[in-house]
């Protein structure tokens, strides 16, 4: 028995593994759910591990109008007005350590700072995002560790390792993140988080835990997904995700998000919405 579904005030969607399909597109199915809702006065909120930059693209391009909350929550921004929100970098104290340690030992390692993720000159590029806009070439990081980091990413699944091991006394949040056979840990702040980002947001709009659905597919979505509501899975999670859950929806691939979105929040679309 599912029991009584609630009122559902705000969805929140992780990106990758979530709302984008394996090509990181958003399916005509879901984006006509997404529409759908809108059109119902539901609120559309994105949150990912990303950067600034994808997430406020998405956002634009869906129609939303909520801030994006980004960097595994570590970073909220208005991207309507461009103005950050929230921001709670990881404390230098902590940063500067595992950075030098990194540098000094070459291990792969992307640092964001001012919405740029900053690596060294000669940094393999794993993915295809990595040759963007938002990624600038440095010789060292001594060069930016004049701010507090938003979030630092080592690449590589020996980096995320060895930073592991080395750094597992220090407080801070390790996210320990899979894309294909790609592994990375990124490192936050202990309070940045998605869940407590969410949270502050929809205590702003004045919605309720209980008038929240939230859609994810990874570890870092459980807190999220079990706070809110509604916590959905995809069914591409990972057994140990879709377990801590009470609903699972379908693939990424195979509009997991919409069918989440009929199911919980608006029921059936028919098929002029569906053509939308």
């Amino acid at each position: 028995m599912l029991g009584v579904v609630p009122s559902i005030h705000l969805i929140a969607l992780d990106l990758d593994g979530t709302l984008l399909n394996c090509a990181e597109e958003i399916s005509p199915g879901n984006r006509a759910a997404i529409t759908a809702a809108l059109r119902a006065g539901i609120r559309v909120v994105l949150v990912t591990g990303r950067g600034a930059d994808a997430p406020e693209a998405f956002a634009r391009d869906l129609g939303l109008n909520l801030p994006v909350i980004c960097a595994h929550g570590a970073l909220t921004k208005d991207f309507l007005a461009g103005r950050v929100l929230g921001h709670i970098p990881v404390p230098l104290r902590h940063a500067v350590p595992m950075i030098e340690f990194a540098e000094a030992n070459g291990i792969d390692t992307a640092v964001y700072v001012e919405e740029k993720f900053h690596r060294l000159k000669g940094t393999h590029h794993y993915m295809d995002d990595m040759h963007g806009p938002t990624w600038r070439d440095v010789v060292s990081f001594s060069e930016i560790l004049h701010e507090a980091p938003t979030m630092i990413r080592f690449l590589g699944g020996e980096a995320a390792r060895a930073i592991r091991e080395t750094f597992a006394d220090v407080p801070v949040h390790f996210k320990h993140e899979t894309w294909g056979n790609f592994e990375e840990l990124a490192v936050t702040s202990l309070e940045a988080t998605k869940k407590n980002a969410l949270e502050r947001l929809c205590a702003d709009l004045k919605i309720p835990a209980k008038n929240v659905m939230a859609v994810g597919d990874s570890r870092n979505d459980v807190p999220m997904m079990r706070w809110a509501g509604v916590g959905v899975a995809m069914a591409n999670a990972a057994a140990e995700v879709r377990s801590a859950l009470n609903h699972v929806t379908d693939s990424n691939d195979a509009d997991g998000v919409a069918r989440a979105i009929e199911r919980y929040a608006l029921g059936p679309l028919d098929e002029a919405e569906k053509s939308a």
